[in-house]
Parts: C-alpha cells; sequence; structure tokens
C-alpha cells in the first residue's frame, strides 16, 4: 500500500495555482457528448480515475474518446449508435459514474452488467433503482438490485412525475438522463436544491428542460448535438487548499479560474461565517457555469454550527472543515450530514479517527461531529481508508501538526486531485537564509 511521510510547513504558504476540472462537471461533459451527434471537444478534464471509470464505459459501448493531456474528444453518433458492451462495466470507486450512468444504461436497448470496486459495492444503489423501475426499468442484482453488482435488461421506459426522499444531485441527474432517453414527459421533483451542472450543461447540447421551483421537466426523444466545453476548476479541490492557507500562520494563496456555481460554493460562505480572510470574485462565465478566483490568507477562525439547508452544499467539503474547526476558537457543530455515512468511507467515523489520532478534541453524532477548537495537532500515521477526501484532510492537517504525518494509500487521492501534492509543494515558501 502506498504512503506518503509529511512534515510540517516551515513557513507560511504562497502563490497562485489552478486545481483540476470539476469532477462532477467532466462525468457530465462525457455523457452528454458520448450520447451527442458529433464531435466534443472537453478542455480542462479532470484526468482523475473516477472520471475515467465513465470514459472507459462508453468506450465499452462503441464510443470512440481520445485523450491528450487534459483534453479529451468525444466521438459521438447518437445514442442509437451506442453497442452492447461485451464485458461488465467496471465502475470503479465511482459513485458518479455508478448512479449517472444507471440512468443511460436503464433505457438502452440491449442488456448490461456494471460492478465496482469494494467500497462502492457497499454503497447505496436503491434510491436511483427504484424510481427508475417506476420509469419500466428492468434491473436487478444484491438485494433487489440495491447494491453493485447490477444489470440492466432491455426495457423501453415512460416519463413519470417523480419525488425526491433524498437531496441527490447524482439522483436527480440519472433520472434527467433516462427521461430524456423515455418515452414522453419526466419531472423531477426535488426535496431541497442540490447542485445544478446538468440543468446547466444540458442545454449546451441543445436539450431543453424547463425548471420551476424545485420541478425539473424534461421531454423524452430530443437529440443532442455535440458542443466544446472548458471545465472550471474544481471548488471541492480547492476547498483543501483554501483550509490550508486559512489555518497556516503566514499564508495567503490565490486560486484561479474555479468554479463559483452557488449550488457548490458553500466551503466559501462556510469559512466567511468562520472569520476567515478570504475574497471570492466572478470574472467569467462558462456556458452558465461562474468561474472566478478566490484569495485566502491566515484567520483567526471561530466556531460556527453547520446544519440544515447549507449541508449539500458542503458534504464533500465537511472533512476539510472539521479540520479548521480544530483551530478555530470555541466550538464547532455539525449536524443534518447522515449522508457522509454512506460515502466512499463512513467519512463521520473516518474523520473523527483521523483527527483523534492527532489529538484534536471531537466526537461523532449519528449525523455529524462536535470539534472543540484551538487544538494543538500531534503528528501521526493517518489512514485513508480509501478516500480521497480523507486522504487530502490528513495531508492538510500535517502543515500545522507537531511532527511528521504519514498518509497510508496516498495513490486513492488520484481518484480526483492527481497533481495534489506537487501543488501542496508548490505553495510551501522556501526557507531563506
Amino acid at each position: 500500500m502506498s504512503e506518503i511521510e509529511l512534515q510540517p510547513a516551515i513557513t507560511g504558504l504562497s502563490g497562485e495555482l489552478e486545481v483540476p476540472g470539476d469532477k462532477s462537471i467532466s462525468h457530465r461533459a462525457v455523457i452528454f457528448s458520448s450520447l451527442s451527434e458529433g464531435t466534443s471537444t472537453i478542455d480542462n478534464f479532470l484526468t482523475g480515475e473516477d472520471c475515467f471509470r465513465t470514459v472507459e464505459a462508453f468506450r465499452q459501448m462503441g464510443v470512440k474518446i481520445d485523450e491528450d493531456g487534459s483534453r479529451i474528444t468525444v466521438h459521438g453518433k447518437g445514442v442509437q449508435a451506442l453497442t452492447a458492451p461485451t464485458q461488465p462495466i467496471y465502475f470503479g470507486n465511482s459513485g458518479t459514474t455508478a448512479r449517472l450512468l444507471s440512468g443511460v444504461l436503464a433505457a438502452l436497448p440491449f442488456f448490461t452488467t456494471a460492478y465496482g470496486d469494494a467500497s462502492l459495492s457497499k454503497r447505496p444503489m436503491d434510491r436511483v433503482v427504484v424510481p427508475l423501475k417506476e420509469m419500466g426499468a428492468v434491473i436487478d442484482g444484491r438485494e433487489s438490485a440495491s447494491l453493485l453488482p447490477i444489470a440492466f435488461s432491455q426495457a423501453t421506459l415512460t416519463g413519470v412525475r417523480h419525488e425526491l426522499t433524498v437531496r441527490s444531485a447524482q439522483v436527480k441527474s440519472a433520472l434527467l438522463l433516462a427521461g430524456l432517453l423515455s418515452n414522453g414527459k419526466t419531472t423531477v421533483v426535488e426535496k431541497g436544491v442540490t447542485r445544478d451542472h446538468t440543468e446547466k450543461l444540458l442545454p449546451q447540447y441543445g436539450v431543453e428542460l424547463s425548471v420551476s421551483g424545485s420541478d425539473i421537466t424534461i421531454e423524452g426523444g430530443q437529440h443532442l448535438t455535440a458542443s466544446d466545453l472548458k471545465v472550471p476548476g474544481d471548488i471541492s479541490s480547492a476547498a483543501f487548499f483554501m483550509v490550508a492557507a486559512a489555518i497556516t500562520p503566514n499564508s495567503q494563496i490565490t486560486i484561479k479560474n474555479v468554479g463559483l456555481n452557488e449550488t457548490r460554493n458553500g466551503i466559501v460562505t462556510a469559512l466567511l461565517k468562520m472569520g476567515a480572510e478570504l475574497t471570492s470574485t466572478v470574472h467569467t462565465y462558462i456556458g452558465e457555469e461562474p468561474v472566478g478566483d478566490v484569495t485566502v490568507a491566515s484567520s483567526s477562525l471561530h466556531g460556527i454550527t453547520l446544519e440544515g439547508e447549507m449541508i449539500p452544499n458542503i458534504i464533500d467539503e465537511i472533512p476539510i472543515l472539521a479540520l479548521a474547526a480544530t483551530q478555530a476558537e470555541g466550538t464547532t457543530v455539525i449536524k443534518d450530514a447522515k449522508e457522509l455515512r454512506v460515502k466512499e468511507t463512513d467519512r463521520i467515523d473516518a474523520v473523527v479517527r483521523n483527527l483523534r489520532k492527532m489529538g484534536a478534541e471531537i466526537e461523532a453524532r449519528e449525523d455529524g461531529m462536535v470539534i472543540q477548537g484551538r487544538q494543538t495537532l500531534r503528528g501521526n500515521v493517518l489512514d485513508s481508508f480509501g478516500d480521497h477526501r480523507i486522504g487530502m484532510m490528513g495531508a492538510i492537517a500535517s502543515l500545522i501538526s507537531d511532527g511528521k504525518v504519514v498518509i497510508t494509500d496516498k495513490d486513492c487521492i488520484n481518484i480526483s486531485y492527481p497533481p495534489f501534492f506537487k501543488h501542496l509543494e508548490s505553495l510551501q515558501k522556501k526557507k531563506t537564509s
């Protein structure tokens, strides 16, 4: 198993960087381009393992996809040109691939099977399988197809009205994709606001959909046309360096060209509520996606309560916010975040175990955690649990620890941020004589 040894920061962090392309948008761009007629070029594509699971899935269905660094070219021939895979599709560790592609595979006129790694095979699929079956999908698998591996049989889907029981952009997007490939009209009623990249991106591929309050409606049978796209930087990846600058003394960094979608920028709101020295500025739009720069400096943070409507907007950033809370004055309470228990690992348990090993005073709750601030963290061996966000949290914690930190299974970080350690090193100032 790969591991890396990290030393505390000698001085502060400084400089500028651009984080890799947004993971959510990269997945969707590949899916929509592969279903389109014509050639699409996707620039700043996230070259992480998760996104390539989506690429490989469409290659197995006959789509030609070329790679040139972070640029990929998708030679789409339309939905009707997709062909049955000759082998089961491997989703790896990618929950986004598994759930979004379920909406596509359920509607295709051939049989497909799919499976994932040990971690993904424990994550719930019924949240997407049950509503797909209501549309007429024929899906079988472990425990009534609530767990991978699962199989999709040929079926003709009919649009219906879905009222979501979970706040999940993945489920919403899967059902909109299924609706696009179905007969009739599909309406998805959100339980609460979730990331809206699907709604923003589909019109670029010539698809019409309407959004009215919590109702999102799409007509089946629409044809997608190719579109070129530049993916903005991933704010969930940027979050780790935003917190790094806020908690490391004598630091100031700027993250350039990062996505600032209002359904994703809760990390900015949370850090500002904690008193962070932070500014964010939108300077352009890529399609309907706002893109800008974020500057963060060393800050005197204070504890807050994170709960309710804010949680879906920061669900991927809670591990790094928990680390920030250990350096804040007072107590931070995180609640309504039970979804963390069914991520790549049980992130509530993983965060609490690792920060306790570093000496933090932190209590796990069923739907979150309570963190006492102004903690001195000590070096230790931290388990990434095969979860990229837990691994990166540990690496950022090393900057302010009183001794070396060892991160186990560091390669899991390649899921979302292949150059993470290179970027971390680039921001650390050199010793001056």
